[in-house]
């Protein structure tokens, strides 16, 4: 487990960064759950948002579970390499995204909205939420909901080539967005707006394309890991 603690860094510093994204995806969501519980009901406010987003977090380590399993049994095939690649690509056109200069991404989105089109309707009846399990099952649809970072990180996730490591991967990733998840669906404008200067987004995009770089196999690993 010690050697996978790096790797968990990074998956959270992933969900960090994507933080702006994220708001686009559930922003509207976490504010809907804010409105719909009195501001002097604080307590039940914050219970019911952590309760949903443990439901999104556990979603995504379960989507890293299933794929991680398909990255097992290619990795001692020559697919792997494949699969690496292509993680290391998604990754650099998250950050592309994710900069605001290049958006080709959100067409790699379309590939779950079939999925998404049968949980909706279940997620829909959902609302408002009342309770807690509501809330914790509306944060485990929803987090099926489509979305490139997701999909970036889950190939990064899979190829990797241990399921267990994979599904240890998305739950970091998955509590990296917590902060500014939280933050939102508690009114914290300051947080908001910081994420979406321009200067924020830019420098997060290219951390991101980095690490993209730095996931596709090639002798430039070398030089990047010793800088």
């Amino acid at each position: 487990m010690t050697e996978l603690l790096p790797l968990l860094g990074s998956a959270f510093v992933l969900g960090l960064l994507g933080g702006g994204h994220c708001l686009g995806m559930c922003g509207g969501l976490m504010s809907a759950l804010t409105f719909a519980i009195p501001a002097e009901q604080r307590g039940r406010r914050l219970r019911l948002l952590v309760a949903y987003n443990v439901g999104r977090v556990l979603s995504y380590a379960c989507a890293g579970l299933l794929l991680g399993l398909a990255g097992w049994a290619l990795a001692s095939s020559p697919l792997a390499l494949g699969l690496r690649v292509l993680a290391g690509l998604l990754l650099i056109c998250m950050g592309l995204y994710l900069a605001g200069w290049w958006s080709g991404l959100t067409r790699v989105e379309a590939l779950g909205r079939g999925l998404w089109r049968h949980l909706q309707p279940l997620a829909r009846r959902l609302l408002p939420v009342s309770s807690l399990p509501r809330a914790l099952l509306l944060g485990a649809l929803w987090g099926w909901l489509p979305c490139g970072l997701v999909y970036s990180t889950l190939l990064w996730a899979a190829s990797q080539g241990n399921a267990s490591h994979s599904a240890w991967l998305m739950l970091a990733f998955g509590l990296g967005t917590w902060p500014v998840l939280l933050a939102t669906g508690l009114a914290a404008e300051r947080v908001a707006a910081l994420l979406r200067r321009r200067s924020v987004r830019r420098a997060g995009g290219l951390l991101v394309m980095l690490f993209g770089l730095w996931t596709l196999p090639g002798p430039h690993q070398h030089w990047l890991m010793g800088h």
